[in-house]
């Protein structure tokens, strides 16, 4: 048991909760200090939108007052240019007309008064005020409400009725101008006639001249030289044709007949002189009255080139094989056959190499029709 007396506890106890009181008033303080910042910022933030939204509505109903002003101002602008591109057209109609009346004065002995012309700009200069005047009322009805399709439509009037009045005065002087218009249609005519003739006279001076020769080709002198060995050593009836082929960079070319095709072939590889020991390319093409068969060749010995061609018989196309001098002409030869119908004799596999063994004619034909079995 305590041995202090009720007094003492009583008072202990009236101190205990003095103390609780003084201690739940500082933590409710604590709590109150740090809670109003809080609020504060909150606070803060309200009146800077607040803010905000009062500078953007002054700064919206600025922008408004200075685009009005800018309206009124180019509208009053707009006026301004409609009248003075009207004085002005009404001063080029004037001068025009003056300077008619000036010409019809030299055929027809005949001035326009000049009181028309003063009329005429009276006239011009009074519908220019009454354009501006409705422009004006229009630009005025647009800032009461109107549209944009309504002033569009009475500028498109005000033009309309302009180019009425500029086509009227047209008409009017049209009578008057007639024969000083006549004279200058006569003398546009006579010009022409003399401008063709001139050039017609041209054209026959430079028919008359003689026709420029073309110079021989760089390399004639090399296919002479071919020309030279082949009949030196073979004779002159092996080949059908000789010619330099402007056409594919003055290559010399020889054209054998389909008989000797062959032997020329064989004479061109192995001569020591001649030594064409390089097939490039060999092709085949329907001239539709004859068969062609193209081979260039190539000289590693000489540098030199030269084409070999002989035209066969496109009903019968038959022709012997090169594959026995140059390798490289086997698979060309199968596609000549295969799209051509181009028989090689001593081929060693002549079959098909593109279309299908089954195939029903040659597609490179110039009167090739496909056919299909299932139409």
């Amino acid at each position: 048991m305590s041995d202090q007396t009720p007094e003492e506890l009583a008072e202990e106890k009236r101190k205990a909760v003095e103390e609780a009181k003084r201690k739940a008033a500082e933590l409710r303080k604590k709590n109150a200090e740090a809670e109003t910042p809080v609020d504060d910022l909150e606070l803060q933030k309200k009146k800077a939108v607040a803010a905000a939204k009062a500078k953007a509505a002054a700064l919206k109903k600025q922008k408004e007052m200075e685009q009005s002003e800018e309206n009124s101002v180019a509208e009053k602008e707009d006026v301004e240019l409609t009248k003075k591109k009207a004085v002005a057209a009404a001063k080029a109609k004037a001068a025009a007309l003056k300077k008619q009346n000036e010409m019809n004065q030299n055929v027809t002995d005949q001035e326009t008064p000049e009181d028309d012309v003063a009329l005429a700009k009276k006239k011009a200069v009074a519908a220019a005020k009454a354009k501006a005047a409705e422009l004006k009322k229009q630009k005025e009805m647009e800032n009461d409400g109107g549209g944009e399709d309504e002033a569009a439509l009475a500028k498109k009037k005000a033009v309309a009725a302009a180019k009425a009045k500029a086509a009227a005065l047209r008409k009017q002087k049209a009578a008057a101008s007639s024969d000083t218009t006549d004279e200058k249609a006569k003398a546009i005519a006579a010009a022409k006639a003399k401008a063709a003739a001139a050039k017609a006279k041209k054209a026959a001076s430079e028919t008359d001249e003689p026709l420029k020769e073309e110079s021989p080709s760089p390399n004639q002198p090399v296919l002479d030289r071919y020309l030279h060995i082949i009949r030196e050593n073979l004779g002159d009836d092996l080949l059908e044709d000789a010619y330099i082929n402007r056409l594919a960079k003055d290559v010399p070319t020889l054209v054998a007949k389909k008989e000797t095709y062959l032997k020329v072939a064989q004479f061109l590889k192995y001569n020591e002189l001649l030594a064409f020991d390089y097939l490039s390319e060999t092709h085949g093409t329907d001239f539709e009255t004859h068969m062609e068969i193209y081979n260039h060749l190539y000289s590693y010995q000489n540098r030199q080139s030269v084409a070999l061609k002989v035209k066969i018989d496109r009903d019968k196309p038959v022709v012997d094989s090169l594959t026995s001098l140059w390798a490289g002409a086997n698979w060309p030869e199968r596609e000549g056959y295969d799209l051509l119908g181009i028989v090689f004799n001593g081929h060693p596999n002549l079959t098909r190499i593109m279309m299908p063994d089954d195939w029903v004619g040659h597609p490179l034909r110039k009167d090739y029709e496909p056919y299909d079995v299932e139409v």
